[in-house]
């Protein structure tokens, strides 16, 4: 469990950051917020993936100007899956959380998924599929979100109603446990991480939350959900391909 030089902290929040200038600073200090009602032992990691906007050089200058900031810098993209492993790999928090920067999930749930890892759960995440969520979004992306979760549920067997909400929390030692055997690079590294988790025993916990999807997103609905369906097979393929045998 590599970590940066310096004392350990209750917890580490990573924001995966590829082209967010507008929207970065606005959701570090309102998390910053959030987490002081919470613990005064946390780290705000930007996990910056090759921008080129001038998001670099804005979380650059948060890190400079906030103690509780870390600047994790990438020349070229590594992808979502990539970048949040190297995020972690060097926090030091040991609960261990990921947030999209848009804020989509209300910060108010931000407790009980902290505070969840903290009663013994292995992994903690927000779920829009809950029947006591609240969860606006178009009709295509429902559709979409709908239709993945449904197919990670029938080929991986999987028990969880939504893998890719961008509002989950880890126990760093479970999280560790499993990291290693993560392949995927990008979008599909949650679902991985879940469903690697839950065939390995792990307890999973997903909370209701208030969800507003927002007009700017990294996901391409049609290439991005192809993509995401071959990985899906990909995975089970990895799962429960036998060797093939002449005897």
């Amino acid at each position: 469990m590599s970590s940066e030089t310096g004392p350990p902290l209750e917890v580490s929040v990573v924001f995966p950051a590829y082209n967010e200038v507008s929207r970065l600073e606005k959701a570090v200090l309102e998390t910053e917020r959030f987490l002081r009602k919470i613990t005064s032992s946390f780290e705000i990691l930007i996990a910056e993936d090759g921008s080129t906007d001038g998001t670099d050089v804005l979380a650059s200058t948060l890190s400079k100007k906030h103690s509780y900031v870390r600047h994790l810098h990438g020349d070229t993209r590594l992808g979502r899956g990539r970048a949040l492993r190297r995020a972690f790999e060097a926090s030091r928090g040991k609960t261990l959380v990921f947030m999209d920067v848009d804020l989509s999930t209300d910060l108010r749930f931000l407790r009980p998924l902290i505070e969840s890892v903290g009663e013994g759960y292995d992994i903690v995440i927000g779920s829009r599929g809950l029947r006591e969520s609240r969860v606006e979004r178009s009709f295509l992306r429902q559709l979409a979100s709908t239709s993945y979760n449904l197919m990670v549920r029938l080929f991986l067997k999987s028990d969880l109603k939504d893998h890719q909400c961008g509002f989950k929390a880890f126990n760093r030692r479970s999280l560790f446990k499993i990291m290693d055997r993560v392949k995927a690079r990008h979008w599909f590294w949650d679902t991985e991480v879940l469903v690697l988790a839950s065939r390995s025993g792990f307890e999973i916990k997903e909370i209701a939350v208030d969800w507003k999807g927002g007009k700017k997103t990294k996901v391409h609905l049609l290439s991005d959900t192809f993509k995401m369906g071959l990985q899906i097979i990909r995975l089970w393929w990895r799962l429960n391909a036998r060797p093939l045998s002449l005897f």
